[in-house]
């Protein structure tokens, strides 16, 4: 049988299928010594978004076909060295676009209506003792700025449509839709009421969403992030959260996660969530499906279902 080298979690029926089917080594129970004498017998390992193939574990593996990654982002694994390498990359796209978009909209919605601070409010007794709280926003006829219109990108925007939203976009070209879009991410940001991340991770989106856009989408915006906590300069949205030059922020995703600066956590004016948006039941087991669905046909067919775009034509 096979030997698949299992980098990360699964669940237990994602572990049936595949040890039914090839020789499952876990990484938890090993170490590099180990790797460098049984890393010749590897030749696919399965890994998610956050773990991804850390270089010295790519190099030990000498015979390695391919690499099957459980969630839609994988900056987490060099797709280049991949390529060069002639090693297939799969990962699950569009099974988590619905629950990913839900929760870029429930982040939105809690910002608006300040569901932490009134929350609170009702718990603490303050509604019998004090009145009614302090009036919130309304989240209708707001203007939209997507970063990112990507699978996940256009559910969002689908999914927002009932707000009766301007939708604007900057990804990195123009796409046939009808929104409108903007080449320039700071000037997009000073004509949004909001601004939802959801590119990718990795070195081109490193920290894209900088002081300027901050300032620009201004004391009335909100920042949304379901994407990467690296697209976002965290310390710099901190000093905008703090001083009052951001409204609002609702983050899924952090830059050290899962450490979260206190300075956030503190922060009256943030939602926080543990990077859960695509974390239900449902979403995950057909996550876990794909990403041995995509083992599995690779090892029968030497075909995958869902290659990364850099893989398309291995």
């Amino acid at each position: 049988m096979p030997e698949v080298l299992l980098i990360g979690g699964a669940s237990d029926a994602m572990l049936t299928r595949m040890e039914a089917a090839c020789t499952l080594h876990q990484w938890a129970d090993h170490d590099m010594a180990w790797l460098q004498s049984n890393g010749a017998a590897i030749t696919h390992v399965v890994t998610n978004g956050g773990a991804g193939v850390q270089p010295a574990i790519m190099d030990a593996l000498p015979n390695l076909k391919m690499i099957s990654c459980y969630g839609v982002g994988y900056d987490s694994i060099d797709a280049a060295e991949a390529v060069r390498r002639g090693i297939m990359v799969t990962h699950t796209p569009d099974v988590l676009n619905a629950e990913v978009a839900t929760t870029a909209v429930l982040l939105m919605l809690a910002c608006y209506r300040e569901m932490r601070r009134d929350d609170a409010y009702v718990r603490s007794g303050a509604w019998e003792t004090h009145g009614a709280a302090p009036l919130t926003r309304s989240a209708e006829n707001q203007t939209i700025g997507i970063l990112g219109l990507g699978r996940i990108g256009q559910a969002i925007a689908d999914k927002l449509a009932p707000w009766n939203p301007t939708i604007v976009y900057h990804s990195r070209s123009k796409k046939d839709v009808a929104y409108t879009y903007y080449a320039d991410l700071t000037d997009m940001a000073a004509a949004c009421d909001v601004l939802i991340c959801i590119t990718p991770g990795g070195p081109s989106t490193n920290k894209l969403v900088n002081a300027d856009v901050l300032a620009a989408l201004g004391p009335d915006g909100t920042l949304i992030n379901v994407s990467r906590g690296s697209v976002v300069d965290e310390a710099a949205l901190i000093d905008a959260l703090q001083s009052g030059a951001l409204g609002w922020a609702g983050l899924d995703v952090f830059e050290h996660e899962p450490h979260v600066p206190k300075a956030l956590r503190d922060l009256p004016n943030t939602v926080l969530l543990p990077h859960a948006g695509s974390a239900t039941v449902e979403t995950r087991a057909a996550m876990g499906a794909l990403t041995v669905d995509n083992l599995l046909q690779h090892i029968e067919k030497g075909t995958v279902i869902s290659a990364i775009p850099e893989c398309a034509d291995l």
